[in-house]
């Protein structure tokens, strides 16, 4: 990220933004389970919010200074924080019941990184696990503003294909102004009709 992402994602602005907005948007009416995986935790503003809807939260963040203000910030013994490559995932198989991914992937160098971090978040999962990513739209603005930095954009049409070729069911896309959401399941080893997410625009 560039100084000026780095500095606003650190603010009490962004957290407050992120509990009040964007997350009770893209997990809305869903059960996280009893471990979460954070992808991308940057400074933890998600972190505190999780902890609301899940027992445990592990928080997975490649920048070293983000993880070390993360933990200095959540002290909570029910809180994992470690430095960690979202494309490798440094987790036994079928460790979590939710994967969520808040505007991590469009900082990942490339598309094929991005499907690999598809594919992680697919192993790490327990059967009828679930993975929610949280997305913005490509656009000058935006590309504006990750300037000197990584921008990948993630085509939300793309979602459908890429996330069914990673192993997922019930592959999902919501839109609201600015960006979009993902949600997509895990099946469930016993059981061919696994419940089924949120009512959503759009289902693969």
């Amino acid at each position: 990220m560039n100084r000026l992402e780095h500095f606003f994602c650190s603010t009490s602005l962004w957290q407050r933004m992120t509990h009040r907005y964007l997350l009770p948007w893209v997990l809305s009416g869903a059960k996280l389970g009893d471990h979460v995986l954070e992808i991308g935790a940057g400074y933890g503003p998600a972190t505190r919010y999780l902890l609301q809807l899940a027992p445990r939260v592990t928080s997975l963040e490649y920048d070293e200074k983000a993880i070390r203000r993360l933990k200095a910030n959540h002290s909570d013994v029910r809180v994992a924080a470690l430095c960690g490559d979202a494309a490798m995932l440094p987790f036994a198989d079928h460790s979590f019941t939710s994967v969520v991914a808040i505007l991590v992937l469009h900082h990942l160098k490339s598309r094929g990184l991005q499907e690999r971090t598809f594919a992680e978040a697919y192993r790490v999962l327990r059967p009828g696990g679930s993975f929610f990513a949280a997305e913005i739209t490509d656009g000058w603005l935006n590309r504006v503003v990750h300037y000197n930095s990584i921008f990948t954009p993630v085509p939300p049409a793309s979602a459908f294909a890429r996330l069914t070729t990673a192993g997922f069911s019930r592959v999902s896309v919501d839109f609201r102004k600015g960006g979009f959401r993902i949600r997509a399941r895990k099946a469930a080893e016993t059981s061919t009709n696994p419940t089924p997410l949120a009512a959503s625009s759009a289902i693969a």
